[in-house]
């Protein structure tokens, strides 16, 4: 099942939480900065500077999540930067990969932020349109070869502005 919604992904009660995450592993703003924020900065800057980086576009990795109750994990997806990139196969393997550590964790759901629609949004004019289709395009894909695993997947819009971009509600 995939679920849009308007809200944080950092409030959902799920497995594990997506970090729009940078190459490094390092705090950002939006929701990687609040991610920080409730995990604690020195917990998982700890767990992620023991993390090979950097990561490539397209790849994620799971850390615990330390001080947010709401979820057990983090999964870290680092989606392109779309000021310096249009490869839209990494940010679909961002969401692909993502969906397959979660498996590899034996977890069944979790809650994604559009990745790459803030501040890697670049110059993409319909930055959470083009991050909800390539989410939806590797849901389709992994349901597929995994039929027999179930996952309860939410896409979460946190502003306005996404929201009705997402649902094509013109402003």
């Amino acid at each position: 099942m995939i679920k849009i919604i308007k809200d944080s992904c950092v409030n959902q009660e799920v497995d594990a939480i997506v970090n729009a995450a940078n190459e490094y592993l390092m705090s950002g703003s939006g929701v990687c900065g609040e991610i920080y924020k409730r995990a604690g900065y020195k917990e998982l800057n700890e767990a992620c500077s023991q993390l090979k980086t950097p990561l490539n576009d397209g790849d994620a990795v799971i850390t615990d999540s330390f001080n947010i109750s709401n979820c057990k994990y983090i999964i870290h997806a680092v989606g392109p930067d779309f000021n310096r990139s249009d490869r839209l196969d990494d940010l679909y393997n961002a969401y692909y990969n993502s969906l397959k550590v979660l498996k590899d964790n034996n977890l069944h759901s979790v809650a994604f932020p559009l990745i790459s629609s803030g501040i890697f949004g670049g110059n993409n004019p319909h930055p959470a349109k083009t991050s909800l289709d390539q989410c939806i395009k590797a849901y389709n894909t992994f349901i597929k070869e995994n039929k027999d695993y179930n996952i309860e997947v939410l896409v979460c819009a946190y502003s306005d502005k996404e929201y009705r971009e997402i649902l094509d509600i013109n402003n």
